[in-house]
């Protein structure tokens, strides 16, 4: 088992459901007791906890693809950290893991729900982020789901956040002729192209998203990673070629609304040129990870693949780092740090 346990663990709970921008009162940050962990369970010290902005609709009470967070309830959410109890086979004092039960100090983990994860191989905050779940997001969304080829010309929306980077880069490992992104600033427009080798990026907010990029993309695309929505997906569709390929990932512009969002104008666009917009949920891949994870590791040794992490220092920062992440201040994964 293990040495003397901590008696008291502090822990995220949503208390009311936010209606449009989540503020501090619909959450309180509780001390919950921690006890000895039950057969088939480990106890984790967690190191660092994700949040996403896929969070941002698990607040709401609407039945969706992943079930809402119960009120006056932990939180959860990708997190790594070290076994400090262990009543399960295979894993033992000491081990990193990385698992679900994150918004928490300590995590009374099912045996079964927990993947060890080896820090020698990277940071243990990367399995967060460019090793996981939002790097396997970009791999399948850009691979799988966009049908990406040699010689295509992608856009990326959010293309400064964990995911938009990481597709940017994998298009460019794998021979794009031409990769665009979309920032929210000018300094991350100049990270896109500076440090991870975009051909082009503008600043949304400096002028139509359309015109920007028939700019940038004066040959149209022929693959739209889209973790937006709004005017970049009418914009798309508007740039991409014949028999163009979307990936719907994520859609943040419209995650605070209290209204329904209208839909791009140039839908019958979709018709003529033949295009296939298709969303995609990271869990319908996992059986690309073994591949994914050799692939993007050997390019994080070799330098050919990097990236960012935006770090949040202490639980109790949990919710500012959440809200920060919507508001777009975050350059790559944001994390919030126990360590």
């Amino acid at each position: 088992m293990s040495a003397a346990l901590p008696a008291s663990s502090r822990e995220w709970h949503l208390v009311a459901r936010p209606h449009g921008w989540p503020e501090a009162e619909d959450f309180a940050l509780r001390e919950a007791a921690v006890a000895a962990p039950a057969e088939g369970r480990i106890l984790v010290r967690n190191k660092y906890f994700s949040v996403d902005p896929y969070m941002r609709g698990r607040m709401n009470d609407v039945k969706s693809y992943t079930p809402p967070f119960k009120l006056d309830h932990p939180m959860d959410g990708g997190a790594v950290g070290e076994v400090i109890a262990s009543n399960a086979e295979g894993f033992a004092v000491g081990d990193h893991v990385l698992h679900g039960l994150g918004w928490r100090e300590i995590a009374h983990v099912p045996a079964q729900h927990a993947v060890k994860v080896d820090p020698d191989l990277a940071p243990l905050s990367a399995y967060l982020g460019v090793l996981g779940m939002t790097g396997l997001t970009a791999y399948a969304g850009l691979f799988e789901v966009a049908s990406f080829k040699e010689g295509d010309a992608v856009f990326v929306s959010g293309a400064a956040g964990a995911v938009g980077s990481q597709v940017g880069q994998l298009a460019k490992l794998k021979g794009a002729s031409r990769v665009i992104g979309s920032a929210g600033s000018d300094e991350k427009v100049k990270l896109l192209v500076e440090e991870y080798g975009f051909d082009a990026a503008f600043n949304y907010k400096n002028g139509p998203v359309r015109d920007q990029l028939k700019e940038a993309a004066p040959d149209g695309i022929d693959v739209y990673f889209d973790n937006v929505g709004g005017d970049h997906l009418e914009a798309a569709i508007g740039a991409l070629n014949v028999h163009g390929r979307a990936t719907i990932c994520g859609m943040i512009a419209q995650y605070n609304a209290t209204e329904p969002t209208p839909g791009p104008r140039n839908m019958a666009l979709i018709i003529g040129k033949r295009l296939r917009l298709q969303g995609m949920l990271v869990g319908d891949h996992a059986d690309l990870q073994p591949k994914f994870v050799q692939e993007v590791a050997g390019w994080l040794a070799s330098g050919e693949l990097k990236y960012q992490e935006t770090v949040v220092e202490g639980v109790e920062k949990g919710y500012d780092a959440f809200v920060g992440l919507l508001r777009g201040e975050n350059t790559g994964k944001m994390i919030v740090s126990l360590v």
